[in-house]
């Protein structure tokens, strides 16, 4: 039986309603009383396992999963052994560098060489000011990264932008974009090999909907 792997958070819906499309269905992952973290399609084809968002990639990783649903910012801060197949072109953000507003800084280059860079995707970060050749400390936070600037623990901030409506409150400001993030499909690079589940057909019915819809 083939496995998905679907994120737990703002990707859940959007993924259940693909795989909806294509002939799999997790709706019950929508109900507010379910508390099973695994079921099975009604056709008996699938069944779908839901994780929290950074797992997706190590299920589908370690082959516990031969499909999963998961945004490219963790794909590129975690850069796991799978195979990416199809942009599902939902789920959009952006990775950006944030300043206070009030701050003399206007570019990532303008801050001060050994200055705090406060992040969650630390190795994101860490390869993007090593890009700049700008050495910079980066601090990993993983609660509301915004309060690095705003008590003077860091100069700057790496996350992940949407609305950019959280900086605004908190009165910071984004002064570049790193890349730009969307769901991804990924599988299990042996199991996409071996078409184990007649995977090609459902990756090619994915790939044939978001095209339709796009």
């Amino acid at each position: 039986m083939l496995t998905v792997a679907l994120p737990k958070g703002e990707l859940l819906k959007n993924s259940i309603r693909l795989l909806q499309a294509v002939g799999l269905d997790f709706s019950a992952f929508l109900d507010a009383g379910n508390r099973q973290l695994q079921i099975v399609d009604a056709s008996g084809k699938a069944k779908g396992l839901l994780v929290r968002g950074q797992d997706v990639p190590v299920y589908v990783e370690y082959g516990q999963a031969q499909l999963g649903i998961i945004g490219y910012d963790v794909l590129r801060e975690k850069q796991p052994q799978v195979a990416h197949l199809v942009d599902l072109h939902f789920g959009g953000c952006r990775m950006s560098v944030a300043v206070k507003a009030s701050s003399p800084y206007k570019s990532p280059l303008d801050l001060p060489a050994h200055g705090r860079v406060a992040s969650k995707y630390v190795n994101c970060a860490r390869e993007y000011f090593q890009s700049l050749d700008l050495p910079v400390e980066i601090v990993p936070l993983y609660g509301s990264v915004e309060l690095g600037p705003i008590t003077g623990m860091s100069e700057a901030i790496v996350d992940l932008v949407s609305t950019g409506r959280t900086l605004k409150e908190n009165g910071l400001v984004e002064i570049t974009t790193l890349y730009e993030s969307t769901a991804r499909l990924i599988a299990h690079p042996l199991s996409y090999r071996l078409n184990t589940g007649n995977l090609h057909q459902l990756v090619e019915d994915v790939r044939s909907h978001v095209l339709a819809t796009v």
